[in-house]
């Protein structure tokens, strides 16, 4: 095999192997967690059972749509061990009453709570999130993937802080 294309290809799997560090280290694949190892409660609360009746009667219900007033918050900085919680608004600008199924997490550390109540067409919501920053130095990004019967069935809020 020619020098060159040898050059060429390790220089490719370098780049390769960087990219998908990269990727990692970010934070981008953090809901892949959750998918892989279902680290977190996405289920707020209910049972097996009552989770996926639930996700029945929301894929059978007419889809509307959601606007988040806050879809991402700062806590700045918090001291290690420190328990945090924001409310996330949102508001149902849709014609069909809203209702959220689950809201997956990706870490046990975050904690998603939300009303299993239906959010009639005009009012507004909130999605409580609780983060235990107890092990987690440093500067955090996390998500929370909130699923509903909105026309865009899955939207992420997320939170960053600077853990001392």
């Amino acid at each position: 095999m020619n020098s060159q294309l040898k050059t060429i290809l390790l220089t490719v799997l370098t780049l390769s192997c960087f990219v998908i560090a990269l990727v990692e280290l970010s934070g981008v694949s953090q809901t892949a967690l959750f998918n892989k190892y279902h680290i977190g409660d996405s289920n707020n609360g209910l049972t097996t059972a009552e989770a996926n009746n639930r996700q029945q009667e929301i894929a059978a219900m007419p889809k509307t749509t959601v606007q988040y007033i806050d879809s991402f918050y700062n806590f700045g900085e918090i001291k290690e061990g420190d328990v945090v919680k924001h409310s996330f608004r949102f508001k149902n600008t849709g014609t069909n009453p809203l209702l959220i199924s689950k809201a997956d997490v990706s870490c046990g550390c975050t904690v998603p709570s939300f009303s299993k109540e239906p959010i009639a067409p005009g009012a507004e919501g909130t999605i409580e999130v609780q983060y235990n920053s107890k092990g987690h130095p440093g500067h955090q990004h996390k998500n929370v993937i909130v699923h509903s019967n909105a026309q865009l069935e899955a939207m992420s809020i997320g939170f960053e802080a600077d853990v001392k």
